[in-house]
């Protein structure tokens, strides 16, 4: 790769030529003389081989491709600045990146918009996402891959707060036979039908959850799965409230009428993965997640 002839500085100058309307212009926001500025965007472009800019009546302008290359020395120059920042940043102790590890059971409208509200306030800091179900997310704070998690289990050596609870109703399509027998249901009648049941994303503590008395068995991998093989009169199964109101809410699925265990909630906790050494990119990132669900 050849080594640019143009410094990031000739093109700050030159911005502020157009931005300000003209050279003394540009020289007085700059603090700098006016044969400075000339200076440097003659040097400019010089070294690029064409003119930048034009004179106008007293006015510089800028030609067609000084337009263009303007432009792009725009982006230039921010990620310039962006990359000073960063490095101070790194420089004090805030973190290139998270390794956030979630359960799926958690709203994902909620974790969007805090996701969203850090990473106004993220100063560049990376956030990398991992969904998990049930044991996945004690996996990953056992094997050091979390640097903030948010799951039902605060693993042995970790601490946890409490964050949201979780309420999963147990469903059928509106059609599917449990809802033809008209009367509450009990154990016999559910381990006659197919259960719908979401698999533990841990490979090495694999954690059942909920009934599990069902003869026949649909195993998904994700929630959304469950959602749509229960909607489609696959099966039964228990499944978050606040993923299925709409289908609730228009008749496409229904409560069962248990006699008992209709409804089970899960507190998440959210646990930090490194707490002696957490920096404050991830605690920030843990106080917005309070914030958010105390609201």
């Amino acid at each position: 790769m050849k080594t640019p002839k143009v410094a990031l500085e000739q093109w700050r100058v030159l911005q502020a030529v157009v931005d300000h309307g003209g050279y003394a212009q540009a020289a007085e926001q700059l603090h700098r003389s006016q044969s400075s500025v000339s200076y440097s965007v003659a040097k400019l472009q010089q070294q690029l081989g064409m003119p930048l800019l034009k004179i106008e009546g007293r006015k510089a302008v800028l030609t067609e491709v000084g337009a263009v290359l303007l432009r792009r020395s725009r982006q230039l120059v921010n990620d310039a600045a962006e990359l000073e920042q960063l490095a101070r940043c790194l420089d004090e102790g805030w973190e290139a990146e998270i390794d956030l590890v979630v359960d799926a059971a958690f709203p994902t409208a909620r974790l969007m918009a805090v996701l969203k509200q850090f990473a106004e306030v993220s100063r560049g800091t990376r956030v990398q996402l991992t969904e998990a179900v049930l044991a996945g997310v004690d996996e990953a704070l056992i094997e050091g891959r979390a640097d903030l998690a948010i799951g039902a289990h605060v693993p042995t050596g970790f601490l946890g707060d409490p964050l949201q609870a979780v309420e999963f109703v147990a469903v059928a399509h509106y059609q599917h036979p449990l809802h033809q027998l008209s009367r509450p249901l009990g154990h016999n009648d559910l381990r006659r039908e197919m259960q719908v049941v979401i698999r533990d994303s841990s490979l090495n503590l694999n954690r059942d959850s909920g009934w599990l008395g069902a003869e026949y068995r649909w195993t998904v991998t994700s929630i959304d799965t469950a959602v749509a093989a229960i909607k489609n009169g696959l099966g039964f199964g228990w499944l978050p409230r606040h993923q299925i109101v709409s289908l609730l809410d228009g008749g496409v699925l229904k409560a069962l009428p248990l006699k008992e265990g209709q409804r089970r909630t899960a507190l998440l906790h959210i646990m930090l993965g490194h707490p002696g050494n957490a920096g404050p990119a991830t605690q920030l990132l843990a106080d917005i997640f309070v914030s958010a669900c105390d609201g």
